[in-house]
């Protein structure tokens, strides 16, 4: 029960890291182009992060259920992963990067699953078909994702952008900041919605992975009736009370901002009009929420990033600064691996000390 404690405080501390370390995601542009105050937008971002946690629970059941073997995971298993995780976040948000924290989480939850199973690979999940016909697995659900989302964020950015341009040919400078002056604020709403209904899953599906661990290990066998809601003998529901405390949690971190991240993404990588930041987080948002109802643990950093470098790229391809962005794309490629050999060893220290 101790151990456990300790691991749901390691989750949590992960998601308010989450939520200070993808603000940006959701406020980075509504700053830039100062439709909103920061401290305005922090608060819109929070709010709209809490709300969009309530969003279904499809992508929590995925990380939980769907990427490792749960027959072999551990209570130290969990632990390895959320530490691999937060010490990534934590290093890129020093370096104002704006990285995974969805691939963060997978890359140290595989990691340490595969020195739980003492090297068999057989223990990470790469493809399978569920009870309803879907497919779940690390390829269905996050390699090609990671591929595909970022591609399908650009297009769509640069196509929306090319609309706006045309439908707005005739009308002033003036009106048109006016107008998404104002719009903007919708979309930036919608955004921090489809943020909150995809990060914050993650660490619901981390927790009751532990609750499940620690009831098929009989941890929670003596424990007082008040405390029987722990006890978690299927993998199948979110708990509410992980729910509640995942959305605040996140929003919190939110509401204490991320400000290295937001200046690479609303300053550095592009110079934004409300125009622009409109287009990039309408686009955003759509990827992530369809991402969100298929259960994808999807990066809305990729997602928000490339719909900005889409947008960006309608006016001229050296409006986007592509030196900032090749330091953004090293920071993708590198999360999963880096994290998955952090979330390896440590949970071989782990086993070497005889803590497992």
């Amino acid at each position: 029960m101790t151990f456990f404690l300790l691991v749901l405080l390691a989750a949590l501390a992960f998601e308010y890291i989450n939520g200070f370390h993808d603000a940006a995601n959701a406020i980075a542009t509504v700053v830039s182009t100062k439709v909103l105050t920061p401290r305005q937008a922090i608060v819109l971002a929070a709010v709209c992060n809490l709300v969009g946690a309530f969003f279904g629970t499809q992508v929590a059941k995925t990380i939980g259920g769907g990427l490792v073997d749960t027959g072999v995971i551990t209570m130290h298993t969990v632990l390895a992963a959320l530490l691999a995780a937060i010490v990534w976040n934590l290093l890129t948000w020093w370096l104002g990067l704006p990285s995974s924290s969805s691939h963060a989480l997978v890359g140290g939850l595989c990691g340490a699953a595969l020195a739980t199973a003492q090297g068999r690979w057989s223990v990470l999940r790469w493809s399978l078909v569920d009870a309803r016909g879907g497919h779940d697995g690390l390829w269905p659900k996050v390699v090609l994702p990671m591929i595909t989302s970022p591609v399908i964020g650009f297009v769509i950015g640069a196509l929306l952008m090319l609309l706006l341009y045309m439908g707005f040919r005739r009308a002033t400078p003036h009106f048109v900041n006016v107008l998404f002056g104002k719009l903007q604020l919708v979309s930036a709403g919608w955004m921090g919605i489809s943020h909150g209904s995809n990060d914050a899953q993650k660490t619901m599906g981390i927790i009751t992975l532990a609750l499940f661990t620690g009831t098929q290990s009989h941890a929670f066998d003596g424990l007082p009736g008040w405390l029987g809601f722990l006890r978690t003998p299927a993998f199948n529901e979110i708990p509410s009370w992980v729910i509640i405390a995942c959305a605040l949690t996140m929003a919190a971190g939110t509401a204490a901002g991320g400000w290295r991240i937001i200046r690479t993404m609303g300053h550095k990588m592009v110079k934004l009009q409300p125009v622009n930041g409109f287009a990039a987080e309408t686009t955003a948002g759509l990827v992530i929420l369809g991402a969100s109802h298929f259960g994808i643990p999807l990066s809305t950093t990729h997602n928000i990033s490339a719909a900005i470098m889409g947008v960006g790229a309608t006016k001229r391809l050296s409006a986007v600064k592509w030196g900032v962005v090749e330091r953004i794309v090293w920071a993708w490629v590198l999360t999963l691996p880096i994290t998955g050999l952090v979330g390896y060893g440590l949970m071989y220290l782990a086993q070497l000390a005889g803590l497992h």
